[in-house]
């Protein structure tokens, strides 16, 4: 196992690692122990009590959250006609499909589509696939209105979905956002995540959750009172 930096090792003295927190509390731990010398972004992990192997138990979606993400996202749009001029008028970064093809160019965070161009979008599946960059429905990336799909995405929407382990990771925000926002943005991620919960999920949900910073240890919230 790689050694840990002493940055790392003092902010795990900070705390028990085994306690449950609550969310106040867990939101004031993970900025206090936030040690880098850059604006680290808050991450969120998710143990669900579902298993992703069944349709009817699968989670995904997506959330415009109150407070941004902080980052700023590159957006390549798949759209023609005036379609492409309504992204272009939107906001968007990339129009068209003739770069990633001729030069296996990923320089976007995000792709979103029309209907009509998914024909095309699925040709691309085993170069966009591996990246998590295939558009879907759920999460309102495969859409007709461009100018809200943009709009939100621009805002600071994120994606929720399971990965093999039925773990939900996504991002609440960055560090300077302060724990006030956190808290705010990390609500509103669970309560989302929860109003997913699909109708065949059985005994508990939330199983466990856990915030950390990008070089920092992580912070077992309490997931009892997540879901009260």
């Amino acid at each position: 196992m790689a050694k840990r930096g002493k940055n790392y090792r003092a902010s795990v003295e900070k705390f028990d690692r085994s306690q449950l927190h609550e969310v106040k509390e867990a939101m004031k731990l993970v900025t206090e122990t936030s040690k880098a010398k850059f604006d680290e972004t808050i991450e969120v992990h998710v143990r669900l009590g579902v298993d992703g192997r069944h349709a009817d138990q699968q989670v995904r979606g997506a959330m415009v959250l109150p407070h941004g993400t902080g980052k700023s996202v590159k957006v390549l749009v798949f759209a023609k006609g005036a379609k492409a001029e309504e992204a272009q008028a939107a906001g968007a970064d990339y129009v068209g499909a003739e770069k990633i093809q001729s030069e296996n160019w990923f320089d976007f965070d995000v792709v979103v589509a029309t209907p009509d161009m998914m024909g095309v979008v699925g040709r691309l599946g085993k170069v966009l696939g591996p990246k998590g960059l295939m558009p879907n429905p759920k999460s309102g990336t495969v859409t007709m209105d461009l100018t809200k799909a943009l709009a939100d995405i621009k805002a600071g929407k994120v994606e929720y979905r399971l990965d093999k382990q039925n773990i939900i990771h996504t991002i609440i925000g960055k560090k300077s956002f302060g724990e006030e926002k956190l808290e705010e943005n990390f609500k509103a991620l669970i309560d989302a995540i929860i109003k997913a919960k699909p109708a065949a999920a059985k005994g508990q949900y939330l199983k466990s959750v856990t915030v950390t910073a990008t070089m920092g240890p992580g912070i077992k919230v309490n997931p009892a009172v997540l879901s009260q």
